[in-house]
């Protein structure tokens, strides 16, 4: 009989992950939290999670196969980065849906919470911005970091709290001021120096540490020094984005773990805090890990149900005798915008106005697209089944 081989379990390993320092700048004294540099010491116990670490780098290499395949993988990235840009502010507390976002830069967004799409829009401006500064050779650093928060809260409701410049007073989270708060991050007199300590380690400085593992404890490390008055989270959730982009795990950066997070909210909060507790990066990494399987594997099956879609719906359209050319064509103007207007396809196919009404008029009988103002005139269609594969899991809590 074989012998069963006990899998090796996660080690909790006591460590100091900073020092807490006495405040008096407020009316009540209260404790900040200094993280120490990283990489931790001693270091993170890889053996605990090889196997996982195995799995999710499987998971990201099937991800990178199937985008390579596919027709336009820049419709997938502009379609899956709004998909993050949603999940992301949701965490923030904001209500948009993906439609809300796609009618929104559609110009034709009636009735949906402006301020909350406004900031969702510049979600996807600061990851664009992040992803075109890293191609153009600079490095992820505090410059580049300053410049996403800054096109981040270039608009909407963060736009007063100093945008691309790190926090010249105490934040806090939880609690009604910090003497009674769940957690106090550094005092801003610190946080230049623990920048600067968290960009050496990014770049590999003073040693090269695995992507995976530089991803999942760069982002603790950054919500713990929450360097920024606002939008701490959505930077640090794309910093796990710039960084697989960065060392070339992905081509494009297509793993968003907003989702995973979100699920598994207060699971995600207990570790940030137990790594500054108790020194636990392995239960921390382990959970991380899990989550980059597991959205990884998700980005995979939503892309073989699109590319499965826009199979099915081309055969379909290309029956449909002498309207099938400019129904496919304006299919093919679906794939990449989601949402068209009359006007729209007048312009980008260089079809007349009567031309392509009937087209959408069309494709609306065939249950492909649907309209969404319910007017008469200025319509807006949406392609209905690709937004339902790419909304699971993006509906507001």
């Amino acid at each position: 009989m074989a012998k069963k081989v006990k899998k090796r379990e996660v080690i909790k390993i006591k460590r100091v992950t900073g020092e807490y320092s006495v405040q008096t700048d407020i009316d009540a004294p209260y404790r900040a939290f200094i993280p120490v540099a990283l990489p931790p010491v001693p270091p993170v116990d890889l053996l605990a999670v090889d196997e996982l670490r195995t799995k999710a780098n499987f998971a990201l290499g099937s991800l990178n196969a199937i985008t390579r395949f596919l027709p336009d993988k820049h419709l997938f990235l502009y379609s899956y980065i709004r998909k993050e840009a949603v999940l992301s502010s949701q965490i923030e507390g904001t209500q948009s849906t993906l439609e809300d976002l796609l009618l929104y830069e559609n110009k034709s967004a009636p009735g949906v919470p402006i301020d909350d799409v406004t900031e969702v829009s510049s979600y996807v401006a600061a990851l664009e911005y992040g992803v075109a500064q890293l191609r153009g050779g600079l490095p992820i650093s505090g410059r580049l970091i300053k410049g996403m928060h800054r096109v981040l809260l270039s608009s909407g409701r963060g736009s007063s709290k100093s945008p691309g410049e790190f926090r010249r007073a105490p934040v806090w989270l939880g609690g009604s001021r910090p003497s009674n708060a769940r957690f106090v991050p550094p005092p801003h007199k610190e946080i230049n120096r623990l920048m600067a300590d968290l960009e050496r380690f990014i770049n590999d400085i003073p040693v090269k540490t695995p992507t995976l593992i530089k991803a999942a404890l760069t982002h603790v490390q950054f919500e713990t020094i929450h360097p920024f008055s606002d939008g701490n989270g959505r930077i640090g959730r794309l910093l796990i984005s710039l960084i697989l982009a960065a060392e070339n795990v992905l081509d494009e950066p297509l793993l968003y773990l907003s989702l995973y997070f979100k699920a598994h909210r207060q699971t995600y909060y207990d570790l940030l805090q137990q790594v500054r507790t108790e020194g636990d990066w392995e239960s921390w990494i382990a959970f991380f890990l899990r989550g980059v399987a597991e959205v990884a594997d998700g980005a995979s099956r939503t892309a073989h149900q699109l590319l499965t879609l826009f199979d099915a719906d081309r055969t379909s359209l290309e029956s449909e005798g002498r309207h099938a050319g400019t129904l496919v064509r304006v299919h093919d103007l679906l794939k990449h915008e989601v949402v068209v207007s009359p006007a729209k396809v007048t312009g980008r196919l260089s079809v007349a106005l009567p031309t392509a009404i009937t087209a959408l008029t069309k494709l609306q009988d065939l249950g492909i697209i649907r309209e969404t103002t319910g007017k008469q005139r200025n319509r807006s269609y949406v392609y209905s089944k690709y937004l339902d594969i790419l909304n699971e899991g993006a509906m507001p809590l």
